[in-house]
Parts: C-alpha cells; sequence; structure tokens
C-alpha cells in the first residue's frame, strides 16, 4: 500500500471514529438532557438517600424508584459531570419526567424535603401519642409509652421512616438537658427538693393559663399556697383525674370535684403525684423562679386572661366581677359565653387558690 493510501486510510478511519464519538455524545447529551421516565403515581417520586450511600447505590435507589431509567447511565453522568462527589442524602421529590441533569441538580442542591412534628406546650403524653401517630412519614408503634411530663413540647424536625419511639427518646433526652440546664437555676426556699416535683407544678400551671406572661404570676400562687400548706385546688388536676390526659370535653360536676382520686387537689394536700402535662420551658423557669407577689386566689378576667389577689375577701369581689360579666355575656344574643368548666358552680369559690372560675365551696 501506497503512503498515500495509508494516509487517506487512516484520515478515513480519523474521520469515522470522529463521527461516532460526535454521535455518541450527542446521543449522550440527548439522554442526559431529555425527558425521564415519568412518575408511578402522582406528579412527583419520593426517594429517600441514606447518608453515607455512594453514588452506585443512590443510582440503584434512583432506578428502582423509577426515576432513571439506567442505573449506569446515572452512575456515568454523576461521574463524568464530577456531581458525584456532591450528591447528598435525605428526602426528595423528583418531579415526573426529570431528566438525568435536572435530577442531577436536585440531589447535588441539596433541597431535601423537610418535616416536622410539633408538640404544643401543656399537651399531655396521650395526645403527643396521637400526634406521633398520625405523622405519615415516621414507622413502627409507641410500644413504651413515655411518663406523663417526660416529653419537652417543642417542634421537632424528623425524617421519613423514623420510628415513632425513637421520636419519643430524643423529646425525653431534651427535657432531661433542660432539666439539667434550669434546675441549678432555682431561686432558695422553694416548698419542693426534686426536678420532678418542678416538672409536676410546672405542668400545673401550664395546665392553668394559656397566656405566657401570666405564668410566672399563676407559679407564684401555688408556690405561695404551698408554703403556706393549703391546697392547690386547681381544677387542671382534677380534669386529669377524670380523663387521664384527655380533654374532658365539658365543664366539671361537683361529684367530679368531690371524687377523691389522687389527682384532686380539692382533697389531697400538696401536689399530685405526677404532672398532668408536659410543661414547656416557660412554665418549668416560673415555678423554679416565681416572683415574689402575696397572691393567693385568681379568677378569670373576662380578657382571657385572670385577676389575681392576695385575700379571700379581695378574690371574692373578682368573682363577683366575674359573675356579672358572665351574665352579661348571656344576655347578648349570639355573644359566646365562657362557661365555667363546673355547671353547678356556685357564687363563690373555695377558701382554695379558686383556680379560675370553676371553684365551688
Amino acid at each position: 500500500m501506497s503512503g498515500s493510501a495509508l494516509k487517506a486510510g487512516v484520515l478515513s478511519a480519523l474521520a469515522t471514529a470522529a463521527l461516532l464519538l460526535i454521535a455518541a455524545l450527542a446521543w449522550g447529551f440527548a439522554s442526559y438532557t431529555s425527558d425521564g421516565p415519568a412518575a408511578r403515581q402522582g406528579d412527583d417520586t419520593v426517594v429517600v438517600l441514606r447518608s453515607g450511600a455512594g453514588v452506585s447505590e443512590i443510582a440503584g435507589t434512583l432506578a428502582e424508584a423509577g426515576v432513571v431509567r439506567s442505573a449506569t447511565a446515572f452512575r456515568v453522568a454523576a461521574q463524568l459531570t464530577g456531581a458525584d462527589r456532591g450528591l447528598r442524602a435525605g428526602e426528595y421529590r423528583i418531579e415526573s419526567r426529570a431528566s438525568l441533569a435536572e435530577v442531577l441538580e436536585t440531589l447535588r442542591s441539596g433541597d431535601v424535603a423537610r418535616h416536622f412534628v410539633t408538640i404544643p406546650e401543656g399537651w399531655s403524653v396521650a395526645q403527643a401519642i396521637d400526634i406521633l401517630n398520625a405523622e405519615e412519614v415516621l414507622t413502627g408503634t409507641i410500644d413504651e409509652i413515655p411518663a406523663e411530663g417526660s416529653l419537652l413540647p417543642d417542634t421537632y424536625e424528623v425524617t421519613r421512616g423514623e420510628t415513632r419511639q425513637s421520636v419519643i427518646a430524643r423529646m425525653q433526652a431534651a427535657q432531661v438537658a433542660l432539666m439539667e440546664e434550669l434546675w441549678p437555676t432555682r431561686a432558695q426556699g422553694l416548698p419542693f427538693s426534686t426536678p420532678e416535683q418542678a416538672v409536676i407544678l410546672a405542668s400545673v400551671v401550664e395546665k392553668e393559663t394559656g397566656l405566657a406572661e401570666e405564668r410566672p404570676r399563676v407559679a407564684a400562687v401555688f408556690v405561695n399556697r404551698m408554703r403556706l400548706g393549703m391546697r392547690l385546688e386547681s381544677d387542671p388536676t382534677v380534669v386529669y383525674g377524670v380523663s387521664g390526659g384527655r380533654p374532658l370535653g365539658r365543664g366539671l360536676r361537683r361529684s367530679e370535684l368531690a371524687r377523691q382520686t389522687p389527682y384532686n387537689t380539692y382533697q389531697i394536700p400538696g401536689l399530685p403525684p405526677t404532672p398532668i402535662a408536659n410543661p414547656g420551658r416557660q412554665a418549668i423557669e416560673a415555678v423554679l423562679n416565681p416572683p415574689a407577689t402575696h397572691d393567693l386566689f385568681f379568677v378569670a378576667d373576662g380578657t382571657g386572661g385572670h385577676i389575681f389577689a392576695p385575700s379571700y375577701q379581695e378574690h371574692l369581689q373578682n368573682v363577683a366581677r366575674w359573675r356579672q360579666i358572665e351574665r352579661a355575656r348571656a344576655a347578648v344574643p349570639g355573644e359566646a359565653v365562657a362557661t365555667p368548666e363546673s355547671p353547678a358552680s356556685p357564687s363563690a369559690p373555695s377558701e382554695g387558690a379558686a383556680a379560675d372560675q370553676t371553684s365551688v365551696p
């Protein structure tokens, strides 16, 4: 073969290779940017990439979920683009027909789906369990029921597939950490001696008022009463003894206020045996460092808060004003009336804290 013929053959082969390379690159680019598979259900597909997963595992997860057509194609695209070094774990929602380029960009962005569970202050363990059971991203059952008051109310971020029992454990650990932080800061001379007792009293304070600014003053009332050896006479404790932490859904009855239960602070001295709810940070802080007051009583003031009194006589006057508000509201058609929890509530409260307008003699 002559030199010119050899040269021509080489040039022809190079041209063919170049054409093949161009065709391969064009095909690869088209595959990289063209629409991917349609979602099997709905408008997107949820995939969860575990922490520590390599590109091969991620590719397999995506292919199994139907997000990409080929695990190999995804792996090659990730390696060629350098995306394999920046893929992030978490839960992602991949839009239907997302291209390989779009999938890789989503996984590199770290724009993961986030889920939160909120346990409100003053909710019981039973209510907290209801919240966790209703959260669809969580798994498993709660076989170890936590003690009342052992959960710290807060908003917790959870991940899809996390067990409900593990979230309970996190809430308990948060409560332990909070008490380890706050207990050493307590005031001197408090009428209780353990963190557990502080949580019990804080749970009562939490249930007595829905206003954050009132918690310290409500706490002071109960601390003052305990110092004097007076009964707490708190309606929420009676409710807990009746319902076990579930909303009662009606007012307290005379018979329930007179019923002997370990939680009826009209009948028992001191604190109930356990918390009656899960108190939040502010309620715990309030009982550990209550303001110096002489208040021993409080009753609703008609605005959603309470009016406080240091003497029983002054308290009776406050109760009388509250009854006037009730009667005025009842006389206005369509006006909401803040009905006392006890439908048989008389015009005068007991000698106790008269915890809101529900006290009876």
